[in-house]
């Protein structure tokens, strides 16, 4: 991956400020930093950064709220990082705009990795989308996905899902009725080399099935892992 030309960092302790900051200098030409969440908005209006690293502890806001309202100003990605392990948490999350979920604590290698996955997938035609015949929108029954455009309707409106689940939906799309396992999720949504937990998937799927309106569109395989198909 070709360096950022910015990542802000959001999170109230220095400590973790400066060892992120000194992690992430192979990746960022710019890296600004922001201690509340006022002060991160503020910074993500101003430098309009290409990613954002945005810690949920914050003492003046609630870091779901931030995560929102940043998703509102920007189209680049968002990390969290928490120090909450629920699935109840993470699902929350997505769902409010954020591109991956980084428990605390974690290795600065692991965080790094997440960011160069998740920025190689930001944009169209970045390693690892979907290379299926994109001359028009793909219709499954009442959805149809659109990956010129990176747009998603069911019958007709418009949903709007975060750059990983439109990722997530679009590598299942390429084969309806196939069962993809978590493992080749991962290596071919996120990254051949992850070593991430697989509950990854499993919590951007249900963040899916909550946007697409119902569960069965994603359908479960017991010990297997996922497969996308109309509701019947």
């Amino acid at each position: 991956m070709d360096k950022a030309a910015s990542i802000l960092i959001i999170d109230d302790e220095p400590q973790i400020r400066v060892a992120v900051r000194d992690a992430l200098r192979e990746v960022a030409d710019r890296i600004g930093e922001a201690a509340t969440g006022a002060e991160g908005l503020d910074a993500a209006t101003s430098e309009r950064p290409e990613l954002v690293i945005l810690d949920l502890g914050l003492p003046d806001t609630a870091g779901v709220d931030v995560c929102r309202e940043l998703r509102r100003l920007l189209a680049s990605p968002i990390i969290v990082l928490s120090a909450r392990h629920s699935e109840d948490e993470k699902v929350l999350l997505l769902n409010a705009g954020a591109d991956d979920y980084v428990t605390k604590p974690f290795s600065l290698r692991e965080l790094v990795a997440r960011i160069r996955a998740v920025s190689r997938r930001a944009g169209d035609g970045q390693p690892g989308s979907v290379d299926r015949d994109q001359s028009g929108p793909q219709t499954i029954g009442a959805l149809e996905l659109d990956r010129r455009t990176r747009r998603v309707r069911i019958s007709g409106d418009e949903i709007a899902l975060t750059a990983k689940e439109f990722d997530l939906l679009a590598f299942l799309a390429n084969d309806v009725g196939a069962v993809h396992t978590r493992t080749e999720i991962l290596e071919s949504v996120w990254d051949a080399h992850w070593y991430g937990p697989t509950k990854t998937v499993d919590a951007h799927v249900a963040s899916l099935r909550k946007k697409l309106g119902d569960h069965t569109w994603i359908e479960s395989v017991r010990g297997v892992g996922f497969r996308l198909e109309p509701p019947a």
